[in-house]
């Protein structure tokens, strides 16, 4: 799966981590819910370094479909909420 990190670029993941971004996933969408700002920014910062650590980049230059659009690191919680459906940012 492709997953793009906005300001960033795209990473390459394999499926078998698809569990461990959506843990991280619900557990953003619940501390939005609850407005919990301390718990939103670590848990997107987080998912952002799991998608780093676990993944791989793409070069600069490649431009694949993105399967995943992911906040960047500085998003608020309200433009986070804008970017959000009723399945999180990782749709399951």
């Amino acid at each position: 799966m492709i997953v793009r990190i906005m300001g960033e670029g795209q990473v390459k993941l394999s499926d078998d981590h698809f569990t461990e971004l959506n843990k991280l996933d619900d557990e953003l969408l619940a501390e939005m819910e609850k407005g919990d700002g301390p718990g939103f920014r670590r848990t997107l910062t987080q998912l952002l370094e799991a998608v780093r650590r676990l993944g791989e980049p793409l070069p600069d230059d490649a431009l694949e479909p993105s399967e995943l659009i992911l906040p960047a690191s500085d998003a608020t919680l309200e433009e986070v909420r804008d970017m959000l459906s009723d399945d999180g940012l990782i749709p399951g």
